[in-house]
Order: structure tokens, then sequence, then C-alpha cells
């Protein structure tokens, strides 16, 4: 079964850092992309950060660059996302997802599995 768990999720204040995991099963992880998208109540689906599969490039909305960095060690089949300086504004349900294939996309839909999704708050 392919699935994908996210963790490390929680309550911060304003400036602070978290580190989200999202360990990936079922698949051969390393041709794959990895997504980290997050929602905020009564808003879209919005893409944080991506990684390709292979050679491992990288993409960072505007909102998060120079903030977040995203990497994934595949001897452990994990995906990080570390999130330094955090802003009230970060505050969503963050998901890990996985490509279809090991190019990344904005669009939600070319993605084919999710992680249950974890809640990052930050207070002000």
């Amino acid at each position: 079964e392919v699935q994908l768990v996210e963790s490390g999720g929680g309550l911060v204040q304003a400036g602070g850092s978290l580190r989200l995991s999202c360990a990936a099963s079922g698949f051969y992880f390393d041709d794959y992309a990895i997504g980290w998208f997050r929602q905020a109540p009564g808003k879209e689906r919005e893409g944080v950060s991506y990684i390709s599969g292979r050679e491992g490039s990288t993409y960072y909305a505007d909102s998060v660059k120079g903030r977040f960095t995203i990497s994934r060690d595949n001897r452990e089949k994990t995906v990080y996302l570390r999130m330094n300086n955090l802003k009230p504004e970060d505050t969503a349900v963050y998901y890990c997802a996985k490509s279809h294939s090991s190019l990344w996309y904005h669009l939600p839909r070319w993605y084919d599995t999710w992680g249950q999704g974890t809640q990052v708050t930050v207070s002000s």
C-alpha cells in the first residue's frame, strides 16, 4: 500500500521553527517527486515547496522562500520541511503528497497520494 505519514506539526510562537517529516512507504521512493502543500481555514490548498525525484531539484513559494528548506533522505524514505522564522500567516494544515512522476507540479491533481496532514499553528 502506498502511504505517506506526516509528523512534526505543533504550536509555536512567531519567529520559531519546526521541522515537518513525511515518511513514505509502498513505492520506490527515489523515483518520485514529493510536494508540501498547506491549507488554512477558508482558503484553497497551496503549494509550499517541492523536491523532485532523482536530481532533487527544489521549488519554494515566494511566501516561504528564504525561511523554509525542503530535503529528502532516500535511504530513510523521508522528506523534510524545515521551517524557520515562522509567521502567523503560516498557520495551516500541512500535507505532503507524492507526484505521479519524478517531476514536481504546482497543481495538486498531479499528485496521486496524500498524507493525512499535520497542523501547524503560529501564535503572534
